[in-house]
């Protein structure tokens, strides 16, 4: 099976509310790197022409744009985070730079929301790609690696977003607020 493999690189900020007595809970950043594996599972035959799954361009286009234009320098926050009260009612003018996730927004939370992302980008190009394995690289040390579903990997219990999460919906956003 061929793979194509596609990193971008982004800069964030976060902070883990669920750990009230850590480091991790004051708002700090990473300059992280996401890569991506697409594949084709269903069929890797070259046609023998253009031989290739599809143009890079167009299955990097809609990825790169959504990272460099909304998730480049945005805030993560969980959904449970007060936070989030702070900028409706001060600074709603930036509740489109927050990213919200199911719980506290760590390296695999946010694994496996843009595991979902990715995928409903590829699924609405209609290709039959599909992001096989998604990994962060939070710091030169630390990598989070996923692969799974991201339905049983997120606990969205009290997540009080849409029916469809923003993860799972191929358009530009990064939280369901509104």
């Amino acid at each position: 099976m061929f793979e194509i493999c596609f990193t971008r690189r982004y800069s964030m900020s976060h902070r883990l509310y669920s750990l009230k007595d850590s480091r991790c809970f004051v708002p700090h950043g990473h300059n992280e790197f996401v890569k991506v594996h697409l594949c084709r599972p269903d069929n890797d035959t070259l046609d023998g022409q253009a031989n290739m799954m599809a143009p890079f361009e167009t299955l990097k286009k809609t990825w790169h744009q959504w990272i460099d234009n909304h998730l480049d320098h945005s805030l993560h926050l969980s959904d449970k985070d007060p936070l989030i009260g702070y900028f409706r009612d001060n600074e709603p003018e930036n509740l489109a730079h927050l990213l919200i996730t199911p719980g506290d927004p760590t390296t695999e939370a946010l694994c496996a929301c843009l595991f979902g992302k990715i995928n409903a980008f590829l699924d609405e190009l209609g290709l039959g790609i599909v992001c096989r394995k998604l990994e962060i690289e939070e710091t030169p040390t630390n990598t989070v690696t996923f692969s799974g579903d991201p339905d049983r990997a997120l606990c969205t219990d009290g997540y009080g977003g849409p029916e469809i999460p923003w993860w799972k919906r191929a358009d530009m956003s990064i939280n369901d607020l509104s």
